[in-house]
């Protein structure tokens, strides 16, 4: 797999942030993935992700948040959060001749709706939220996904159907009221798409299933 390690400047916090790009010979498209909060850009799933896209001809730009960087524990706050998705989005779309789509696991996907909602010019084709943490577990609102409703991108959501950060009956009528949005329900996976052993399915199938449905959607909006 074509990987290298990258260092991306970020004007408005005056540092870098590191980054890793999979870019196959015959992608059709980029994909700029923000990681969640607890974990970074080498954390199992995203690099299960990567090369999962990279096998479907899509590059990808994984990059750290700066507190990922520094080694703290403790999330960048929003507007630094978002800041930051979008130079790196503007460095994306200036140094490869790809279309762009942009997204994030959890925090990552949700931050980066934020950076569209406040930067509408982003040269970015669509949203990919995996695991959109639509509220605290046990705590059920659809608050946080308010400003998605007023995004003239097309979205697509992919959850499982055990996730305690975004109840379906919540979920699914919400996503009804977003123009343009998709939504693929995982059954039995949680938000880091796990599924129990008693489910005769392995986390290995729930990823290529899903990274199947965001090759296809992506394709189709090429």
């Amino acid at each position: 797999m074509n990987q290298k390690n990258m260092n991306i400047p970020i004007s408005s916090q005056g540092t870098n942030v590191s980054a890793i790009l999979t870019d196959p010979e015959n992608a059709t498209a980029m994909v700029v993935m923000a990681h969640g909060a607890g974990a970074g850009m080498t954390h199992p799933f995203m690099e299960s992700v990567a090369a999962l896209m990279y096998a479907r001809n899509l590059a990808v730009l994984r990059f750290n948040f700066p507190y990922m960087d520094e080694g703290k524990k403790r999330p960048d706050p929003m507007k630094k959060a978002v800041s930051v998705i979008d130079e790196v989005i503007r460095f994306a779309g200036s140094e490869f001749d790809y279309p762009l789509f942009a997204g994030g696991k959890s925090y990552g996907g949700r931050m980066t709706s934020w950076a569209i909602a406040e930067n509408p010019d982003l040269p970015v084709h669509g949203l990919i939220f995996w695991g959109f943490p639509l509220h605290a577990p046990g705590k059920p609102s659809s608050e946080r996904a308010e400003h998605l409703k007023s995004l003239p991108l097309p979205m697509l959501f992919l959850q499982g159907t055990r996730d305690t950060l975004a109840n379906p009956e919540l979920l699914t009528p919400l996503i009804k009221e977003i123009p343009n949005a998709s939504l693929f329900m995982e059954e039995g996976a949680d938000h880091s798409f796990h599924v129990l052993k008693r489910s005769g399915r392995t986390d290995k199938e729930v990823l290529l299933n899903i990274s199947n449905k965001v090759a296809a959607w992506i394709g189709n909006r090429l």
